[in-house]
């Protein structure tokens, strides 16, 4: 009976899929708390010049990701993606200024849709290598997108344009505070990219303690 099956995985599938609303949920806190604390440098141990608070919070969208796409399929996590991003767009348009919110938000999308391809492609490899790998490519695009239009002086209009103060950070700081100088929110993207790095390497910790919890769902087909 080919039509009832057909029902039957069809209800598998929509039951499936309601489980992913707290990931959504995570991701809308992840990323608004990382749109407001990166307008904040971390002024700890002289690193104020290289590196912002929200360089801590955000890899953790890349984990929720990660644990989405391994449980739930590519469509999923696309879905959490697109929801996540409208839901923390929203917020942090109320938080953060215009531009920052535009320059989350498109970096945002790039990099978490770019995870969540070459995570699928990864797959069936050792455990780590499709969340480390697809983590660090993400962060690579996040890192460029998100400052460049944030913080770099030819995106000033989108601040100029709504007749918000400049944001622009163009000031010349020494390299890693003693190197050549170079503009700050290029010396802000490289500390930023640094503690992703670092972070997405930590985020292996509870992937790989959550593995055995998120199991992958089984593919059911009909059968004719």
């Amino acid at each position: 009976m080919p039509a009832l099956t057909g029902s039957i995985t069809q209800d598998k599938k929509m039951k499936s899929n309601s489980p992913v609303w707290p990931f959504m949920v995570a991701m809308a806190v992840v990323v608004t708390a990382s749109n407001f604390l990166v307008q904040f440098p971390f002024e700890h141990f002289g690193l104020g010049e290289i590196l912002t608070w929200g360089a801590f919070t955000y890899p953790v969208a890349f984990l929720i990701t990660d644990l989405t796409n391994r449980t739930f399929g590519v469509r999923a996590a696309r879905q959490l993606v697109m929801i996540g991003f409208v839901l923390a767009f929203g917020i942090s348009m109320w938080l953060a200024s215009p531009r920052i919110a535009l320059a989350s938000g498109t970096a945002f999308l790039l990099a978490q849709l770019l995870d969540v391809f070459i995570f699928d492609k990864l797959r069936g490899s050792t455990w780590w290598r499709a969340p480390f790998i697809s983590s660090f490519c993400g962060s690579v695009l996040d890192t460029i997108v998100f400052f460049g239009v944030a913080f770099a002086a030819p995106f000033a209009f989108l601040d100029t344009s709504l007749g918000v103060e400049d944001g622009s950070l163009p000031f010349p700081v020494p390299f890693w505070g003693f190197g050549p100088e170079i503009p700050l929110w290029v010396s802000l993207a490289v500390g930023d990219f640094t503690v992703k790095i670092v972070m997405a390497l930590m985020m292996l910790v509870p992937y790989g303690a959550l593995l055995s919890i998120f199991q992958p769902l089984r593919s059911t087909k009909p059968v004719a």
